[in-house]
């Protein structure tokens, strides 16, 4: 009887760890940088002394500022997500239509450099790659699965939803960054979206 040679364990690439540490340490630090300063004012070189390293090592993580912006738009993208996926939605449709509409608002006013990367056109130039793309895709699918089982029932109800949520968190941003000021008004908003989409409660 031939005996099967045990397989040996895999040895771990310490090299690539080591790479994706420092490339996730530069992320961080990246974001710290632009909610300190906005996102145009994002220096490589500044980033580079700030991790401790020489601005031309940066380069052999990110090639380019729009290297760094697209990591940057892809982390944001899956940690919504992230949040999303962990959210529970109620069955009702105005239950799921409120749950909704607070994950992404609250989601926004957390982070305002992280909302003008996502969902704005802040940097000229930047347009993220089509794998990071496809991330912010996703999301925007699964949203819309939870809508149209709430009741939505076309493109013209879909934006009309996109046009209200992104309202609100522009305003907070805007008016009372740091505050609850227009996270207070999300279930009245939502009530009127619902009235005109579902008609009014209780009426059939």
């Amino acid at each position: 009887m031939t005996r099967t040679p045990p397989t040996q364990p895999r040895r771990r690439d310490r090299r690539r760890a080591r790479h994706e540490e420092t490339k996730q340490e530069i992320l961080d630090t990246a974001w710290s940088m632009v909610r300190a300063d906005g996102l145009a004012a994002l220096s490589l070189r500044a980033l580079a002394h700030a991790v401790d390293m020489e601005p031309q090592s940066l380069y052999t993580y990110f090639a380019s500022k729009n290297a760094l912006y697209d990591r940057m738009f892809a982390d944001g993208n899956q940690e919504l997500a992230r949040r999303f996926a962990d959210t529970e939605i109620p069955g009702d449709p105005r239950g799921a239509l409120r749950a909704t509409a607070r994950l992404f608002v609250e989601f926004a006013a957390q982070d305002q450099a992280r909302y003008q990367l996502l969902f704005l056109r802040t940097l000229p130039g930047f347009q993220p790659s089509p794998t990071s793309y496809a991330i912010a895709v996703e999301v925007l699918n699964s949203v819309r699965v939870v809508l149209t089982r709430a009741g939505l029932r076309d493109d013209a109800d879909f934006d009309l939803w996109t046009a209200v949520v992104a309202g609100l968190a522009s305003q907070q941003l805007a008016n009372d960054p740091g505050g609850d000021r227009y996270l207070r008004i999300i279930d009245n908003a939502v009530t009127m979206f619902a009235d005109y989409v579902l008609g009014p409660a209780g009426v059939k």
